[in-house]
């Protein structure tokens, strides 16, 4: 059944998830269109929008239009569709739920050990990896195209790239701004 696979899924990836809704992103996909071929790239790519603009975690918004997407796309019901969205959310937050009130009580009294730093230490690369793959996995064609498909839209996107990476890595431009400026851009120079 596929509420029990996706609950699966996303248990998996609640699990699994270190560092934050963006380190899930590259599980979520690999997860869902990859191996169980719920979503295309494309319908991916626009729920990874989508979860960006909405209030809330990115991780959990994905798992949202995630589980509904899927449910919706084996020809279910929009109200099948709602329980395959709340089935995706539960199981991405339940890892996260049991295992901090398993540990809270814990690490406030182990935290400053050794083996405590020592395993946050280690978890830091991996934080970095997973984040580093979220950004490839977006730089797909669906988003960028190709020079030999859309030679305008390839550079224009290249362009705000690199516009937005320099504003608020080295300009210090507001993340927020920044968003709204490269809407405004994309809007006026892709249309």
């Amino acid at each position: 059944m596929i509420y029990l696979q996706l609950f699966y899924t996303f248990f998996k990836i609640g699990l699994f998830g270190f560092g934050g809704g963006y380190g899930m992103l590259s599980l979520i996909q690999t997860e869902t269109v990859v191996h169980n071929h719920w979503l295309s790239s494309a319908e991916f790519t626009n729920i990874v929008a989508i979860s960006q603009m909405t209030p809330g975690p990115i991780g959990i918004n994905s798992a949202t239009y995630c589980g509904y997407t899927a449910i919706h796309n084996a020809g279910y019901s929009d109200a099948m569709a709602m329980l395959g969205s709340a089935t995706a959310t539960f199981a991405l937050v339940l890892p996260s739920l049991v295992l901090m009130i398993l540990i809270s009580k814990m690490f406030m009294k182990y935290m400053h050990t050794n083996a405590v730093q020592s395993v946050f230490t280690a978890l830091r690369p991996t934080v970095v990896g997973l984040l580093a793959a979220a950004t490839l996995l977006l730089m797909n064609e669906e988003n960028f195209s190709t020079p030999g498909t859309n030679a305008w839209q390839f550079y224009i996107s290249l362009f705000l790239f690199a516009a937005t990476f320099i504003g608020t890595k080295f300009v210090k431009v507001n993340p927020i701004k920044m968003i709204g400026f490269a809407a405004a851009a994309g809007l006026l120079l892709l249309y």
